[in-house]
């Protein structure tokens, strides 16, 4: 019952070129990123070919940035081959990286476009949550960034037995078989059922998309206020699952995880910025910018 068998990682081989099933599902995060921001831009008087402009620059910025923060925290990996940097296919991708090197990206090329830049980053809030929920699943097929064994180690021995812990995942969180035989896996414990820590972080982002596209019907929020509701949801929830993943980068030997502190700081200026967008730059309401696009 009990079967090693992932499922393959590889989605096309074409001999010369691989095609892995993790960048499918980075890219299919992207596309539907992209579709969504062009639809709700011309409501808010972002054009297409400005937010297309924006993508050809803001999406191979944000990799880059992905992958140098990884880089970064995991030196000692790379130091001795410089050329594994540029090998994503196996993952090496820190998310936060990104999320920072895009907000940078978006800010300096609503400048140079004149755009309004709160504006755009309402754009793309919604865009992140989707595509980080479609990004998880290419962990899933990596078989990484999951948790720890289920049930939890005591003196190196899983708590529960290989049964018990394959009923959490089928009988408690109630998963197809596909998704609980590959959380059996090879871990820092040993072959073991592990906490897959990938869908956590997807099912919450996805609620965080579903949420912010409800607040942008409504009449509760200002224009510029769906950029710090990104950074407090998408944080909060970051931060409780990275507590549990075996695979986080640390700062130095303080063991202190990365991803925490970033999250905590994420949420304090998520708080920050919605009390000046509201008490200082007082903008208008979302809801009066879709008004007054459709005129």
């Amino acid at each position: 019952m009990h079967v090693f068998d992932p499922i393959p990682n590889v989605f096309l081989d074409l001999g010369v070129i691989v095609w892995y099933k993790y960048s499918v599902m980075i890219l299919l995060g992207m596309i539907a990123a992209v579709v969504l921001g062009v639809k709700e831009g011309k409501k808010i008087g972002i054009t297409a070919s400005d937010i297309m402009d924006g993508v050809i620059i803001v999406i191979p910025l944000s990799i880059i940035g992905t992958r140098l923060w990884y880089v970064i925290f995991e030196w000692d990996r790379y130091k001795y081959d410089l050329l594994k940097i540029i090998n994503i296919s196996d993952g090496g991708l820190a998310i936060h990286g990104g999320v920072i090197t895009a907000f940078i990206s978006v800010y300096f090329f609503t400048k140079f476009k004149k755009i309004d830049f709160l504006r755009a980053f309402d754009l793309v809030a919604p865009g992140f949550l989707i595509a980080q929920a479609f990004g998880r699943w290419g962990n899933f097929f990596n078989q990484e960034a999951h948790g720890g064994v289920i049930g939890g180690v005591v003196n190196d021995n899983p708590v529960l037995s290989l049964d018990n812990q394959r009923a959490f995942l089928s009988e408690t969180l109630h998963l197809p078989d596909y998704i609980t035989n590959n959380m059996y896996l090879h871990g820092p414990d040993g072959l073991n059922y592990y906490h897959p820590t990938f869908l956590y972080e997807s099912v919450w982002n996805l609620a965080g998309f579903i949420l912010l596209l409800i607040l942008r019907r409504t009449k509760l929020i200002r224009t510029g206020d769906l950029l710090p509701i990104y950074l407090i949801w998408y944080s909060t929830g970051r931060f409780f699952i990275e507590a549990m993943r075996t695979d986080s980068l640390y700062i130095g030997n303080t063991g202190l995880r990365t991803a925490q502190i970033i999250s905590l700081l994420m949420i304090v200026g998520g708080i920050a910025f919605m009390l000046f967008n509201h008490l200082v730059l007082k903008t208008k309401h979302y809801y009066k910018a879709l008004e007054e696009n459709a005129i």
